[in-house]
């Protein structure tokens, strides 16, 4: 079943219930952002695949009807460096509609002549279409070949006057929804004798607090028991220290959602990463979770290894 709306632009505008399969094409003038719309989509759990040849469309469409469930939702970019094939594009696009459930949602990204020229130069980047000529002209034939594909877009961003902070917003905006909220936070424990994440945005020792690992029935045991879990909160340095950091994780959170990261990875570690970090990050992420409306992800990286090693023993 396919819903409309009506958009800001006066068009219909296809919103889809769950279960319906989405493919998003995104094309438009080069330089005008389609590398930030795909990746914003891809942030989405979009399948994206960018600067796709037309020519391959079809091939795609035979795939997400497979039901295969990483192809529920597809955004593929499609410009005029694929313009052997780029004239039938339209009549492909209503060959879909036409004989499948999919609903299609074309995203139109432009920008004036004059921010495109400037944006070219100074990415020293070549326009598709220059051909030796200069960018302006190929600017306005890429214009004047688009035009219809214009006409024919669910959405239009205008982005001369947008930062690629500014579009990702819009986009995730338009395709989540209407919720500007993507953010996720993934806490995970480590032990440092096995090495430091290489992925973690913080990183926070807790090697100063009591250690279970000298006491005998607690030294096979995690911090996911709750005998472990209790030794490791009922210390005063360990109140102290949650307590500040959950102060400072409540503050930094919402700024680096702001600035447009889309997942942060707080990274607790301790010795071995079995007893204080395990209990410190399951504590973290229950009360994160009650505070921020964002996805929340909880990772025991070196929990397990340390457990088979004190079985070994």
């Amino acid at each position: 079943m396919k819903l409309c709306k009506i958009s800001n632009e006066g068009g219909v505008v296809l919103n889809t219930e769950e279960g319906i399969k989405k493919l998003v094409v995104v094309t438009g003038m080069s330089g005008a952002g389609k590398s930030v719309a795909i990746q914003s989509l891809e942030d989405l759990g979009y399948f994206c695949i960018d600067n796709l040849p037309p020519i391959l469309l079809p091939k795609i469409v035979e795939l997400m009807q497979e039901n295969n469930e990483s192809l529920a939702k597809v955004a593929i970019g499609i410009d005029l460096r694929g313009k052997s094939f780029f004239d039938n594009l339209a009549s492909e696009l209503q060959k879909i509609t036409n004989l499948t459930d999919i609903v299609i949602q074309m995203l139109y990204l432009d920008a004036s002549d004059h921010v495109l020229v400037s944006r070219f130069k100074e990415t020293r980047r070549i326009h598709p279409l220059s051909e030796g000529g200069s960018p302006l002209n190929a600017i306005q034939s890429e214009r004047q070949l688009l035009a219809d594909f214009r006409g024919m877009a669910t959405y239009m961003i205008d982005t001369t006057e947008m930062k690629p902070k500014a579009l990702r917003s819009h986009i995730i905006e338009l395709f989540n929804n209407g919720k500007n909220n993507i953010f996720k936070i993934n806490v995970m424990s480590f032990g440092f004798k096995h090495g430091i994440p290489i992925d973690a945005d913080l990183v926070f020792d807790v090697r100063f607090l009591p250690n279970p690992y000298y006491i005998d029935t607690l030294r096979p045991l995690t911090g996911l028991d709750a005998s472990v879990y209790d030794y490791v909160m009922k210390w005063k340095e360990t109140t102290i220290f949650y307590n500040k950091l959950m102060d400072l994780l409540k503050f930094v959170m919402p700024g680096y959602m702001r600035e447009g990261k889309s997942q942060v990875v707080i990274a607790i570690g301790c010795t071995g990463g079995q007893h204080r970090s395990v209990a410190l990050a399951e504590r973290i992420s229950h009360d994160l979770k009650e505070f921020f409306d964002f996805e929340l992800v909880t990772y025991h990286r070196d929990a397990m290894i340390e457990g088979k090693m004190n079985e070994k023993a």
